[in-house]
């Protein structure tokens, strides 16, 4: 199968996580979504996101999971945590290589910190220790155009807020046609991953990590604001910041060598 690409899912309790994998590597390298994971889950969508990551094949198979299937109302971070561990205990993913990504990163902070013998090196990439005013701003605007089913005013908000004006402006006359595009059934998921992210708070829990670590920001991330990579970066002894220079939240998309730096980090001896 092109790039060894696949589907799957693991039992989580009562319910089960989507997760897709492509490459052919021996070593595990496991990518956590941001919100978006609660709009649309990976299930069944290996082939369609497996290309960005082929500088990884040889060396890694990457795993991208959504969260769990069925989430109960009060879900938090540290939960979703929980059941991460729990699938890759399921899969064998023991001393993985983790990239958490927006809310992903934020699960990511909760995994390591509690279960160190799951991640041997850490990615956060546009991510906070905790809840801050400018996530609370921005998530509270989302919550409310996703309660009245605004999907359209949804997607342009979070693009608006994501990308460089010099993205927008190449792609802002696709607007008329993005309502269209991945609307959900309902947005009960999206509402239950937005409030679990209204409660987060790992500032103490960061601490606690050991494993290397990478934090990537960009300097005109609109979502979680540029002091929150700085925070992760104090929180997390001996982690590594890089910031990219005119890039807001969607720096994991615009920035051309994300996922060569991710690599290069990976693969570099520990001093």
């Amino acid at each position: 199968m092109l790039w060894n690409a696949k589907n799957g899912s693991v039992p989580v309790g009562s319910t089960e996580m989507s997760y897709v994998s492509f490459g052919y590597g021996k070593k595990h390298l496991v990518i956590l979504p941001g919100l978006s994971d609660g709009l649309t889950t990976v299930k069944g969508k290996a082939l369609l996101l497996a290309k960005p990551y082929q500088v990884f094949f040889d060396r890694y198979t990457v795993s991208m999971f959504s969260r769990k299937d069925d989430m109960p109302d009060g879900y938090s971070i540290r939960d979703m945590a929980d059941d991460q561990a729990g699938a890759m205990k399921t899969l064998g993913m023991t001393g993985a290589s983790v990239l958490g990504v927006s809310e992903g990163g934020m699960i990511a902070q909760c995994l390591a910190a509690k279960y160190p013998d799951l991640v041997e090196k850490l990615i956060i990439a546009v991510s906070a220790p905790a809840c801050n005013g400018i996530i609370k701003n921005r998530i509270a605007r989302w919550v409310e155009l996703a309660s009245r089913a605004d999907h359209k005013q949804l997607m342009i908000d979070t693009a608006e807020n994501s990308y460089s004006e010099a993205y927008l402006a190449k792609y802002r006359n696709l607007y008329p046609m993005i309502g269209m595009i991945g609307k959900p059934r309902n947005y009960r998921r999206f509402l239950i991953n937005a409030e679990a992210i209204l409660h987060f708070d790992a500032s103490e829990d960061i601490k606690r990590i050991s494993c290397p670590t990478l934090i990537i920001g960009g300097t005109e991330d609109r979502i979680v604001g540029i002091d929150a990579s700085y925070e992760i970066r104090n929180g997390i002894k001996n982690s590594e910041l890089y910031l990219y220079p005119g890039l807001g939240h969607a720096v994991y998309e615009e920035a051309d060598d994300f996922n060569s730096r991710v690599f290069a980090f990976l693969e570099q001896e520990a001093s």
